[in-house]
């Protein structure tokens, strides 16, 4: 790798929204159960009361940011109104000089290509923003091209789901530990970004097709 595309890989700022219920995948592993005789035990998997929560994470760098819970559903109103209200405190750790050159990439999902959504890019990150159409063209389900599909959602939700969740809010927290432990790693976040690069390579090498066989 260039020192021209090591500098570009470090200040694109790859951001991602990622659900997690409370069916969310737990690490049975972890559950033990013993007797003198067979207890016909069952695990619950299902749950009749269910929830979920929307959550916004980014990397820059080796640098976790966020994460971020939506109250709602997220829909190009409110990705506008987190874009307008809460990204600003989000990345006021960034230093300026680096802000002043981020490219912004985010995925093609409906919410990410409303109008004002495209107006409040153009305006805060012109000719720097990565996604569906323009200005710089980002392939609208790239999940084997993006750190967070390929690496920290997987990683974060085996976190989380290592215990069992009781409510939303066990879940927010378990979602906030998460998260600070893999901050506490940065040199695994540096390395999930930089493999991009042979990621793309391989995503060129067949033609546009998949190509996690050849990683």
């Amino acid at each position: 790798m260039d020192n021209s595309t090591s500098e570009l890989l470090s200040v694109i700022l790859f951001t991602d929204e990622a659900s997690f219920t409370r069916d969310g995948i737990n690490n049975s592993r972890n559950v033990h159960m013993r007797s003198d005789e067979n207890p016909h035990e069952t695990r619950v998997t299902h749950f009749q009361r269910r929830f979920s929560v929307n959550v916004w994470c980014c990397v820059l760098g080796n640098s976790l940011i966020g994460p971020f819970v939506f109250d709602n559903n997220l829909t190009g109103k409110t990705y506008e109104a987190f874009l307008r209200n809460e990204i600003k405190g989000l990345l006021e750790n960034i230093p300026l000089m680096i802000r002043s050159q981020m490219y912004f990439q985010h995925d093609g999902a409906p919410p990410h290509y409303t109008r004002r959504v495209r107006e409040f890019f153009n305006k805060c990150f012109p000719n720097r923003w990565l996604g569906h159409g323009w200005p710089v063209a980002w392939p609208p389900r790239s999940p084997d091209l993006t750190p967070l599909d390929y690496y920290l959602s997987g990683h974060m939700k085996t976190l989380v789901y290592e215990t069992k969740v009781e409510s939303r809010a066990a879940l927010r927290d378990c979602i906030f530990a998460a998260a600070e432990h893999i901050r506490n790693h940065p040199d695994n976040v540096a390395s999930a970004i930089q493999s991009l690069l042979m990621r793309a390579e391989k995503c060129i090498a067949t033609g546009g097709g998949h190509f996690e066989q050849l990683l």
